[in-house]
């Protein structure tokens, strides 16, 4: 019985984290493309590592989105819905994109909202990450 389960769920448990990975990849490459970010003096300063502020970014920001936990299918189309908007500068066509950005998300407010957790989490994830890094005082 449990080897049935396990198979059954194996295709949305595959399908999870590759959404997941897909989100990761794409705060990756916004973090080593963006020219703002790249300026950063922390990342320079506190010698941040770009691979582990994505992944400080995808678990923070997943704490505000849609679905109670990593393989609900809400939380799986929130980091389709996020990979997205974090590629729409690329998109062949911006502007559709951004019009299907604000159906997938509901709403224009609900697209803001999104990015606004998007760049909390990444503040945070720099705060977080140079406090880790500065010695302790005594």
């Amino acid at each position: 019985m449990k080897k049935r389960l396990l198979i059954a769920l194996s295709p949305l448990l595959l399908t999870a984290c590759a959404d997941k990975q897909h989100y990761q990849e794409a705060v990756l490459a916004h973090i080593q493309k963006d020219q703002k970010v790249q300026e950063e003096q922390h990342l320079k300063d506190y010698k941040i590592d770009p691979g582990h502020l994505a992944e400080c970014v995808v678990d923070t920001s997943a704490n505000k989105m849609p679905g109670i936990f990593a393989f609900d299918p809400e939380r799986l189309t929130a980091y389709r819905n996020y990979t997205k908007m974090l590629t729409l500068t690329s998109s062949a066509d911006p502007k559709k994109t951004l019009e299907e950005l604000r159906t997938d998300f509901g709403s224009g407010k609900a697209l803001a909202e999104a990015n606004a957790n998007f760049t909390e989490s990444l503040l945070d994830c720099y705060s977080a990450m140079v406090s880790e890094t500065e010695p302790e005082a005594k």
